[in-house]
């Protein structure tokens, strides 16, 4: 990557859909908070960890998009590393819901730390390193307010 295509920043529609995306997160955890009903509580928190799993799969394509580049030197890393996310979150939906959601609190902080001290910007533009910053803390602390729920 050049260095004008690392320091650009990402288009406002772009950061726009990431943020959009933590409404999913955040609403599940909200409703978890309210719902006194079992069945719909067992639904949020279904819905919550499917789509947990749903963007951890989508955060290995980015990396499986990366390895289409064409880089040597990073192809099978990223190929093979891509596809992590993806088994746990997965894995997760197999567990119940605590275990669950402390598997992917775990699965986003390990991917995030992984992006950034790993790759870091010799890999990914710093601009997208950011937005991903600030999509793991929304992600994370939805799932922490949906494992803190049963007793707030």
């Amino acid at each position: 990557m050049n260095d004008a295509a690392t320091r650009a920043a990402l288009p406002p529609w772009m950061a726009a859909l990431g943020y959009a995306g933590l409404i999913p997160f955040a609403a599940c955890a909200a409703l978890l908070l309210v719902v006194p009903e079992a069945g719909m509580r067992s639904l949020c928190e279904r819905a919550l960890l499917g789509y947990g799993a749903v963007i951890l799969s989508f955060l290995g394509g980015v990396h499986w998009g990366l390895a289409l580049r064409g880089d040597p030197g990073l192809g099978p890393r990223m190929l093979a590393i891509g596809v992590i996310p993806s088994l746990v979150g997965w894995s997760a939906l197999l567990v119940p819901f605590e275990m669950a959601a402390a598997i992917q609190v775990g699965a986003f902080g390990a991917f995030w730390l992984y992006e950034h001290r790993v790759l870091g910007p010799a890999v990914l533009p710093p601009a997208y390193l950011a937005l991903r910053r600030w999509l793991t803390v929304g992600v994370v602390a939805s799932l922490g307010l949906a494992l803190m729920a049963p007793s707030l």
